[in-house]
C-alpha cells in the first residue's frame, strides 16, 4: 500500500479490521483484542462494539488496557453502558491490580472525590493507596495529586492523612520530574517559601525555568502537529 489514494486507505483499514478480528476471535489473542477494540473506536466509530469488545477482554482475559477503557465508558456513559462512577472504578481498580497505572491514577482521582459526597462508594484511603501505586509506577499527574493532597491533609469522615509539607514537596519534584508543569511551578513556590523544604532562591528559579521550558515544549509540539496536517498529501 502506498496509501496515496483515498481508496488505498479505505482497503487498507478494511484489511487491518479483518486482520484483528481474526487475531482476537480466532487466535484469542488478549493485545489483539484490545486493538480491535480501539479499531472499531477511532476507524469504526461503533462505540458499541467497541465497549463489548474491551468489556469481555477484560473480564476474561484480563489485559489491562482494557478495563481503563471499559472504566472510562462507564464514567462517560459511552458506547450503550450505563453511566456508573462506582462501576467506573471497579473496572478502574481491576485495570490498577493488573499493573496498569492510568487505571491507579483514575481509581484514585474517583475514589477521592467520591469520599467527600453524602453517599460515598469508595474511601479517601484507597485513593491515596491507588494515587500512590500509580505515583510509584511513574504516573506524573497521580504524583502530583498525592503532593496536593498532603499539602491540604484531610480529616473526612474517619479517614485521616496528615498535612505533611515535606511530603508534599517530596511528590512535587517526582510529579515534576514526570513532566507535569504544574508541579514544577510548586516546587518552585515551595522553595521560595520554604515550605516542605529550605528556602532556596536558586533553586526557586530553577524549577521556575524548567516549567516555563515545558510550557514552551508543549507549544512547540502543537505547533509541529499543526503544521503535519496541513503538509499536502
Amino acid at each position: 500500500y502506498d496509501l496515496k489514494s483515498e481508496e488505498d486507505v479505505k482497503e487498507y483499514l478494511k484489511n487491518l479490521g479483518t486482520e484483528y478480528r481474526f487475531g482476537c476471535f480466532k487466535e484469542k489473542k488478549p493485545e489483539v483484542c484490545h486493538l480491535l477494540g480501539d479499531y472499531l473506536e477511532a476507524i469504526s466509530k461503533d462505540f458499541q462494539k467497541a465497549a463489548k469488545v474491551y468489556k469481555s477482554n477484560c473480564e476474561d482475559y484480563s489485559f489491562s488496557k482494557s478495563c481503563y477503557k471499559m472504566g472510562n465508558y462507564h464514567m462517560l456513559g459511552k458506547g450503550g453502558v450505563p453511566q456508573s462512577h462506582e462501576k467506573s472504578l471497579e473496572y478502574y481498580d481491576k485495570g490498577c491490580d493488573l499493573g496498569d497505572i492510568d487505571s491507579c491514577f483514575r481509581a484514585g482521582v474517583v475514589s477521592v472525590l467520591s469520599s467527600k459526597k453524602k453517599k460515598p462508594f469508595s474511601t479517601f484511603n484507597h485513593g491515596v493507596e491507588r494515587l500512590r501505586k500509580g505515583c510509584d509506577g511513574k504516573h506524573g499527574d497521580a504524583c502530583h495529586h498525592l503532593s496536593a493532597l498532603y499539602m491540604d491533609g484531610s480529616n473526612n469522615k474517619g479517614d485521616h492523612l496528615p498535612k505533611d509539607m515535606k511530603k508534599a514537596f517530596e511528590y512535587a519534584v517526582k510529579a515534576c520530574d514526570l513532566g507535569n508543569i504544574q508541579a514544577c511551578v510548586n516546587v518552585s513556590i515551595m522553595y521560595m517559601r520554604g515550605e516542605g523544604v529550605e528556602k532556596d532562591q536558586e533553586k526557586s528559579n530553577k524549577y521556575k525555568n524548567i516549567a516555563m521550558e515545558k510550557k514552551k515544549e508543549i507549544e512547540r509540539q502543537k505547533q509541529l502537529i499543526f503544521q503535519e496536517g496541513l503538509k499536502p498529501a
